[in-house]
């Protein structure tokens, strides 16, 4: 990978040099984007659904509340991702996860996300080789995860967050990590057996706020929001027969970030200002006005052209899962992002296996669009599961469990 000393100057801020530059594309920039990329390959397999599906090891990503709903004992899981590549062949996601249940319906997780941008070739205004460096961004949770009844939990991580790229942009300014903390709120419900028909089924729904925190800093002037998402999903499990069951799912997923306005132009394109030097804004909020849970609320209606952009902002995904006797699965999903809001459309596919207290997992992304850098990502996890059963499952709850493939 290369980069140029030289790009400093027009990287600090994004918004500022795409918004009203080009209307029909108006995407949200964040601070560290990677805590929003699918992490695990049985998600990423269905269309990045997670928050209502059959808990598992990696649910801290999806829905922290499922954590208190595994019937293992404790369980580890590592999920690997080649990132981006079809443009370099350098970049990965590493994903770590473990859980551990404990007495009286609770249960505590730890997990670990390391992103690598690979190795950057440095070099100064005239060409001249200047080094190299290796940016990479990192977070680790620790959570807390608790059922109320047998069919509702609740779930709270917490997140530090460290991000070193700033010498991938400037060797001359030297550059600080930035660091930064966040918390996650999760609640997951799963209903009692009902019946379509003569088809025993059961509906589980989740909800869940990830990366609820401060700004973040790597200069010290200029702050990003934190990638603090929103969402919400429900999926209908069936159990066609005591060997075959098939799940069908919907994720809404939304950025709860100020959406980005479009600012005032002269006639040579060049940004207005008023007398103070700030930027005029033609429509939309100033997305420096607001921090915090403010922040938060304001990203429900500050979109420059109103309710029909904000209801662009929430991606949507669809899928479904087919299992055979809890041994073999196959899923396929199709993930749907506005074309005003960076455009990511792909259907995805993937299998499964488990066999004693192994398990494995693999994805395969493909793109709507053709020439697309997400294009055959793939997505690998490996999980070992310890199969000592926590005291506090009932044999009823067992069989809910079992159900919810």
């Amino acid at each position: 990978m290369l980069i140029g000393v030289g790009m400093a100057a027009h990287a600090q801020n994004p918004s500022l040099i795409i918004s009203g530059h080009d209307t029909s594309r108006r995407p949200i920039y964040t601070s560290v984007p990677f805590l929003g990329f699918t992490p695990d390959a049985r998600a990423g397999s269905w269309g990045d659904i997670g928050v209502a599906s059959k808990p598992d090891v990696n649910a801290v990503h999806w829905n922290n509340a499922k954590i208190a709903f595994l019937e293992d004992r404790s369980g580890v899981a590592l999920s690997y991702t080649p990132w981006l590549a079809q443009l370099v062949d350098d970049m990965y996601i590493l994903y770590f996860t473990g859980y551990r249940r404990i007495a009286d319906l609770q249960a505590v997780a730890v997990s670990m996300r390391y992103f690598s941008l690979g190795n950057v070739l440095l070099r100064d205004d005239v060409g001249t080789d200047s080094g190299t460096f290796s940016p990479r961004d990192f977070a680790v949770d620790v959570t807390y995860s608790r059922k109320l009844s047998l069919n509702i939990g609740i779930g709270v991580t917490a997140r530090y967050i460290n991000s070193n790229l700033s010498r991938s942009y400037s060797l001359n300014q030297g550059g600080n990590a930035a660091h930064g903390v966040a918390v996650d709120l999760g609640f997951f419900y799963t209903s009692n057996e009902m019946r379509l028909g003569a088809t025993p089924m059961r509906i589980s729904t989740g909800f869940h706020m990830s990366n609820l925190g401060s700004k973040m800093s790597y200069s010290g002037s200029q702050k990003n929001f934190l990638p603090s998402n929103m969402r919400i999903g429900t999926v209908a499990h069936f159990s066609l027969d005591p060997f075959n069951t098939l799940s069908l799912g919907l994720d809404l997923n939304k950025l709860l970030v100020p959406t980005p306005p479009i600012y005032q132009r002269g006639d040579d394109g060049s940004l207005l200002t008023d007398a103070n030097g700030n930027f005029l804004i033609e429509q939309g909020r100033d997305p420096d006005r607001i921090s915090g849970l403010g922040a938060i609320f304001s990203s429900f209606f500050d979109a420059p052209d109103g309710l029909i952009e904000e209801i662009k902002e929430i991606n949507l995904a669809f899928g479904m899962t087919y299992w055979y006797q809890n041994f073999f699965s196959l899923q396929a999903g199709y993930h749907h992002e506005s074309q005003l809001k960076g455009d990511r459309r792909y259907f995805t596919m993937g299998a499964g296996f488990r066999y004693s207290f192994i398990g494995v997992d693999f994805a395969y992304l493909l793109p709507v669009a053709k020439r697309n850098p997400l294009a055959n990502t793939l997505r690998f996890t490996l999980l070992f599961a310890l199969k000592g059963k926590a005291t506090d499952t009932t044999p009823s709850e067992s069989d809910a469990l079992d159900t919810l493939q």
